[in-house]
Parts: structure tokens; C-alpha cells; sequence
């Protein structure tokens, strides 16, 4: 997960304290995720919960077929795994 520096106005800020406040979310950054999930609903980004996971997956999957293409990352045969972990 990333950091970002976010600037707020006022308003903002008592907006995101009323909702930490009363309760609704358990930090600032909760809410702040929340609303950002909000939105992407709201212009058809996504579907659902299920497509984010899956789009997210497929960027790990590719990112780690490049390590392994790059020599930055190994795979491992199951006959090494299971000896390296004492399976039989």
C-alpha cells in the first residue's frame, strides 16, 4: 500500500473528523478509502469488489512473469519445494 500527501480544505477536514467522530470509520484514511471506492462506483470503474481483486491479481501476476523473465525472481520444481520444506 502506498502513502499519499493529500491537502484538504476545511471542510474537508470536518467532514472526515464527523465521520471518525460519530463513529462511521475507525480512522481518517478508512474514510478517505471509502470515498475513493465511492467514486470509482459512481463513474462505472468497477463492478464490484471481485473485478478491483482480479485486476489487481493480474498486475502482480504480471509484474512477477517479468521478475522471472528478468532472472529477478525463481521458481521452484515441487520436488524442491518438498525437500527444502522436508516434505515426502
Amino acid at each position: 500500500m502506498g502513502d499519499i500527501l493529500i491537502r484538504m480544505q476545511p471542510a474537508q477536514e470536518l467532514i472526515l473528523d464527523k465521520l471518525t467522530r460519530t463513529g462511521i470509520f475507525k480512522t481518517r484514511s478508512e474514510a478517505i478509502r471509502a470515498g475513493i471506492m465511492s467514486l470509482g462506483k459512481e463513474y462505472n470503474l468497477f463492478k464490484s469488489a471481485q473485478e478491483i481483486e482480479d485486476e489487481l491479481v493480474m498486475k502482480k501476476m504480471i509484474k512477477i512473469s517479468k521478475e522471472i523473465k528478468e532472472g529477478k525472481r525463481r521458481t521452484f520444481t515441487e520436488e524442491e519445494v518438498k525437500k527444502k520444506y522436508g516434505f515426502k
